[in-house]
């Protein structure tokens, strides 16, 4: 019997054919390059603050294990380990890992990459003191699978950040119709809006399994001047940061 996997093999398709462009900060990945300083100064605020380190110091991350799921080409995974964090990067595209490790031993970073899904991670018991789950909750086959494998990989006290796309009218026509067939930003097929969860559903699952959203912000961006910041309106993209209880989920229940 085939075990259980959130693992889309169209989404694998589609971005095995787009693996080599990952670091051309003008081609089909430019919003991520941009999106990159602004979600990595929420995460390096989210994480300082959570373990006591020093936001203001050259490596703020030192002593962290952390995962970036979905790595990609390896553009958080890079930044990350510019923190001081260890970073375990994976992805199932195999392509994404080469170009990945390729890059980073180019640049003199020593970053675990790995051709790996959350399930066999979560199989093997690893644990993170914060799972980076960005950008890739809309394109799994089976979310509630998904999140539930990235839940085991965070060990009691850590953190997981999300950060994907409302399912709203208004990030319908700004992330599909304007982003992939008005403007060109993206490859058309990118997304798929049925696929984008709400905060409220992120949340409520994520409550469920022992983990309490304690940040949150929007992230918008300046169609004119491609200028990407953060914002308290969430229609469109977002970012979650959520605590896993240091207690199993049914002493949780039983203290409330």
């Amino acid at each position: 019997m085939n075990e259980q996997t959130s693992i889309d093999p169209n989404e694998v398709a589609f971005f095995q054919k787009l693996s080599s462009l990952w670091w051309q900060e003008n081609g089909p990945f430019w919003p991520l390059h941009r999106m990159n300083n602004v979600r990595l100064g929420f995460v390096c605020d989210v994480l300082a603050g959570e373990f006591g380190l020093d936001n203001t110091s050259d490596k703020p991350l030192q002593g962290l294990r952390v995962l970036d799921i979905g790595c990609g080409g390896g553009i958080l995974s890079e930044a990350v380990a510019r923190l001081g964090a260890t970073v375990h990067g994976v992805d199932v595209v195999a392509k994404n890992i080469q170009i990945a490790q390729t890059h980073a031993e180019l640049s003199g970073l020593a970053i675990d990459y790995e051709i790996a899904s959350a399930e066999i991670l979560a199989g093997r018991g690893e644990l993170y003191h914060a799972v980076l789950n960005m950008e890739v909750v809309e394109h799994v086959a089976e979310l509630d699978l998904f999140l539930s494998a990235c839940m085991k990989l965070v060990r009691p006290g850590g953190v997981m950040v999300v950060a994907t796309i409302n399912r709203t009218i208004a990030s319908w026509l700004s992330a599909i119709v304007m982003a992939e067939f008005v403007l060109g930003w993206l490859p058309r097929g990118t997304h798929q809006w049925s696929r984008f969860p709400s905060p409220v559903e992120i949340e409520n699952f994520l409550a469920g399994q022992g983990m309490k959203v304690f940040a949150s912000t929007g992230v918008t961006v300046n169609p004119f001047t491609q200028h990407f910041r953060l914002t308290h309106y969430m229609g469109i993209n977002y970012i979650l940061a959520a605590r896993k209880s240091v207690y199993p989920i049914d002493m949780v229940e039983h203290l409330d």
